[in-house]
């Protein structure tokens, strides 16, 4: 009935895929309506269906005191993909449903163009969406307040076996992480669920520490981040085309550069100071501005540059000198 009230008519074969029903079910629950007073009706032939008399409301779907602007801000804060992957896609359409029927006329409208022309698509481009397996069992445990046994990958292929009492799921940048007390810890930690190897919940249930906000949690995980993760500094030079690839280091890295670069110098050139994790971390990263960066300091990173330079030198040195014959013969891909 919603979604007549919704959608006007709909044939028979789409009530039944967006209900997950047969056809057969479809007209037995038409019927049924019908015996209960609603006025449904069909339309035969092509681009028929079923529809509700022109006018008719259902009286449970009142909405009051919502305005133009908040219709709109619902149907922006839909996120199908994420919803779908914690088993709640269903729920969602649902809902919708729900919703769209319970505005009136005018803000339904509004809702529909706003679903129709805006599309919100958290990840970066160039990733790959993260689909765990383990999520749904996990955003179940965190629901049930359930405990959870796992293994866990950390940094370096090392896996650790945890008992965690788990808070809460965040989705970042098309990224899922776990919030936890990990084996009766008072401090929330956080884990990517990609690198949960297995999940178990136990028999056991826990008690949310008192005051636990997830939204403040993570606010402040963020903030602490960069100064976890960047311990360490690089200074460069950088050419005008290695300020432009300066995105290629991660978008901290690269904010933090830009900020604190120096004035030109007479051949175009700008020091500043790069973050980062640690001299391998460096110099992984700054390879790839390739000869548009100069590492000035630590001395350790600008020594690793100069050798990886020169490793490079001696692989591409047979290549340059056979590169004419190759360019010739339309050859080297």
């Amino acid at each position: 009935m919603l979604l007549l009230h919704v959608r006007g008519r709909v044939s028979a074969r789409q009530l039944a895929g967006e209900l997950e029903v047969s056809l057969r079910t479809v007209y037995r629950d038409i019927e049924a309506l019908s015996a209960a007073g609603v006025p449904v009706y069909a339309v035969r032939g092509r681009g028929g269906g079923f529809a509700l008399v022109s006018g008719y409301r259902p009286g449970f779907t009142a909405l009051t005191g919502l305005i133009g602007d908040e219709a709109d801000a619902l149907f922006l804060t839909g996120l199908p993909g994420p919803a779908a992957e914690l088993g709640l896609g269903g729920v969602l359409a649902a809902t919708e449903v729900k919703l769209l029927a319970a505005l009136p006329p005018p803000l339904r409208e509004r809702a529909a163009r706003v679903r129709d022309r805006f599309h919100l698509d958290a990840p970066g481009w160039l990733r790959d969406l993260e689909t765990p397996p383990t999520l749904t069992v996990i955003a179940d445990a965190v629901w049930a307040e359930r405990r959870l046994r796992v293994r866990y990958e950390r940094t370096g292929r090392v896996v650790v076996d945890r008992v965690l009492d788990p808070l809460g799921v965040v989705l970042k940048a098309g990224t899922w992480y776990l919030v936890a007390l990990a084996d009766g810890s008072t401090s929330a930690r956080t884990y990517r669920v990609s690198r949960v190897r297995d999940v178990r919940p136990l028999d056991e249930t826990f008690e949310r520490p008192a005051g636990f906000d997830l939204r403040q949690h993570w606010e402040a995980y963020q903030r602490d981040y960069a100064e976890r993760i960047f311990r360490e500094q690089a200074t460069v030079r950088l050419s005008p085309a290695g300020r432009e690839l300066l995105f290629l280091v991660g978008p901290i890295a690269a904010r933090a550069a830009r900020a604190a670069m120096s004035p030109l110098d007479e051949d175009g050139w700008a020091t500043t100071t790069v973050p980062i994790e640690s001299v391998r971390h460096g110099l992984h990263a700054l390879l790839q501005l390739g000869a548009d960066v100069e590492v000035l300091a630590p001395p350790a990173l600008r020594e690793q540059m100069a050798a990886a330079a020169d490793a490079l030198t001696a692989r591409y040195d047979g290549s340059r000198q056979s590169s004419p014959a190759v360019l010739a013969s339309g050859g080297g891909r």
